[in-house]
């Protein structure tokens, strides 16, 4: 150390290059996207009047335009349509759900098959979330529609605890008690083989008070390094990883959260979890969860389908969407069309008797200019399965023309104008 005057501190590099030159160089910091070389997020425009983005979501198994929609096939099946049905009608990405696949038919099964792709006869991306959602809706009766099966007696309560460790729950086939951790829930994804993945997290709700909130939240946190720990070891270039802002609907919880995913090791971030009472509630929460996270990452949205709710998220910046409610509402008799309150129009309704007015006339669509509602009216009073058939495509088709002209709104700044199209709104 002869000839240097400065003083080195315990483990820092000194500045002095006589010194430096002895030390052995520090490890270079691995760049976040090497766990992703498969992967790219493009943002191809900004809206000038939000923050609204037109983006480019590039996987192994092909190319999204976002903003999108991700239409959901819980059990590795859309509902009523193949995957080919689903792609005519303009789907890009679906949705399969971990904890019911890990459940039925489980991981090792999935992967026997080929995987989701491959079971799906599907090639085009896959996402599926982490399994943290319908573990707390299993646990807690009444808080989703999932729990409570309009018109049928709601199931036992399967959960059995949460804790730093993981989740116990029984399962709703036959009470076997299944233990899903981080690490486990990394491995069920992994077997599963979908493009995009999730870190396991904790949903709340509004039973739960703000300490229970941010206990939480600060759980998920920690299973979000855990499940980052895993992916890495395991990794193979095949799967993203997204991190969950969790916190409820409390402002400083929120900003937390988003502040430790933003330095956390994932490919995308998503906004989950309770987001308050009232539509305002959930605006709010998701606008300044959004000022609080990374713009360079794409950004999803769990379990939000209505056309308002859709609108008031791609104006935040959010890319992508998922929600059951298209293929659900056709299985009760329910078309989308756009120019209609909420969006909806029910077919089984008396004064569609006889009506051959077209689905749709102005669709691109075959299956939407050549069935008429009066026949859907008749399919859907006599519960033929083609009714829920015809309707699921239709409705598919029209999520997807919306998420097109929210797009173009977005290319050509007219964005106000496409949403008060869509809304019905002066």
């Amino acid at each position: 150390m002869a000839g240097c005057s400065r003083k080195r501190l315990p483990n820092c590099r000194p500045r002095c290059a006589k010194c430096a030159s002895r030390l052995p160089k520090p490890p270079r910091p691995r760049s976040k996207l090497s766990l992703y070389p498969n992967f790219k997020f493009d943002i191809l425009k900004p809206c000038t009047k939000s923050r609204a983005r037109l983006g480019r979501l590039t996987t192994p198994h092909g190319a999204i335009e976002t903003p999108n929609f991700i239409f959901c096939g819980t059990h590795a099946g859309l509902r009523s349509m193949t995957g080919e049905e689903a792609k005519a009608a303009g789907a890009q990405i679906v949705l399969a759900n971990t904890y019911h696949m890990l459940v039925r038919p489980g991981p090792d099964v999935v992967a026997k098959l080929g995987g989701l792709h491959k079971m799906m006869v599907w090639d085009g991306p896959i996402m599926t979330d982490s399994g943290g959602f319908q573990i707390f809706i299993m646990g807690y009766e009444g808080n989703s529609d999932e729990i409570k099966m309009r018109g049928k007696k709601a199931p036992k309560k399967s959960l059995i605890k949460i804790n730093e460790e993981g989740a116990w729950f029984y399962s709703y086939l036959n009470g076997e008690k299944i233990h899903l951790t981080p690490e486990r829930s990394m491995d069920v994804q992994k077997a599963l083989g979908a493009d995009l993945i999730y870190q396991l997290d904790e949903c709340t709700s509004s039973a739960h008070g703000k300490n229970y909130h941010a206990d939480s939240m600060r759980m998920s946190l920690r299973w979000g390094d855990r499940c980052i720990k895993r992916f890495a070891e395991t990794n193979d270039g095949k799967q993203a990883l997204y991190g969950i802002v969790q916190g409820g609907n409390f402002e400083d919880l929120r900003r937390e959260s988003a502040a430790r995913v933003n330095e956390q090791d994932f490919f995308g971030m998503a906004v989950g979890g309770y987001f308050g009472k009232s539509k305002d509630n959930l605006v709010d929460i998701v606008a300044l969860t959004m000022e609080a996270i990374r713009r360079d990452r794409p950004v999803h949205m769990l379990g939000i389908g209505h056309v308002e709710d859709i609108f008031a998220g791609v104006r935040q910046g959010i890319d992508t969407f998922d929600c059951v409610e298209p293929t659900r509402l056709a299985g009760h008799g329910t078309m989308l069309l756009k120019g209609q309150p909420r969006m909806r129009i029910n077919l089984r309704n008396s004064k569609y008797r006889g009506d051959d007015t077209p689905l749709d006339a102005t669709s691109t669509f075959h299956i939407s200019r050549q069935y008429t509602r009066g026949t859907l009216h008749h399919l859907v009073q006599a519960q033929e399965p083609l009714a829920e058939h015809v309707l699921s495509m239709h409705n598919v088709s029209v999520m997807m023309q919306l998420f097109g002209e929210i797009r173009e709104a977005i290319r050509t700044d007219t964005l106000d104008q496409c949403e008060k199209e869509w809304l019905c709104t002066n």
